[in-house]
């Protein structure tokens, strides 16, 4: 199955890539590796995720809607062909949780367990989720990435 059939079969589709909110590139090839800015909630331009997260379900949900912008920005530098993803290296998760929220690892997992989902052992990663205590555009969760091509 391709990565799209995939997410079809979950029920989710890749969205336009965003464009940036400010001075910064969407993604940057260094080598072998796709660094990625970081990813907020947007869905159709819109964030779907606000201020401090509530519920763990609605944080690994805004993860994932996160990590779905950041492999459409990778679709598009790959022109594409999803074969030149050798694996994914590196997930940083943003968390913006009140003051004593300590789920952050549980968040990230909305969006790691996706990856492994669709890319298998090479989507499995090293990790970081941070909590704080607060986001651009008031946003609930960010994600960046860093993957790793063949070529």
């Amino acid at each position: 199955m391709t990565v799209e059939e995939k997410l079809e079969a979950m029920g989710l589709t890749l969205p336009t890539p965003p464009q940036p909110i400010a001075a910064y590139l969407p993604c940057l090839r260094m080598g072998k590796l796709i660094l990625l800015s970081g990813q907020l909630p947007l869905r159709d331009g819109r964030l779907v995720a606000t201020g401090p997260v509530t519920s763990t379900e609605a944080g690994q949900e805004a993860a994932r809607q996160c990590l779905l912008n950041a492999l459409a920005i990778i679709k598009q530098d790959l022109g594409g062909d999803w074969s030149q993803l050798a694996r994914i290296v590196r997930l940083v998760v943003y968390v913006h949780g009140s003051d004593g929220y300590a789920d952050q690892a549980q968040v990230a997992n909305g969006a790691s367990e996706l990856l492994v989902e669709l890319f298998g052992e090479a989507g499995r990663h090293v990790r970081s989720a941070v909590g704080v205590n607060g986001l651009p555009m008031n946003a609930s969760v960010e994600l960046e990435l860093f993957a790793e091509v063949t070529g």
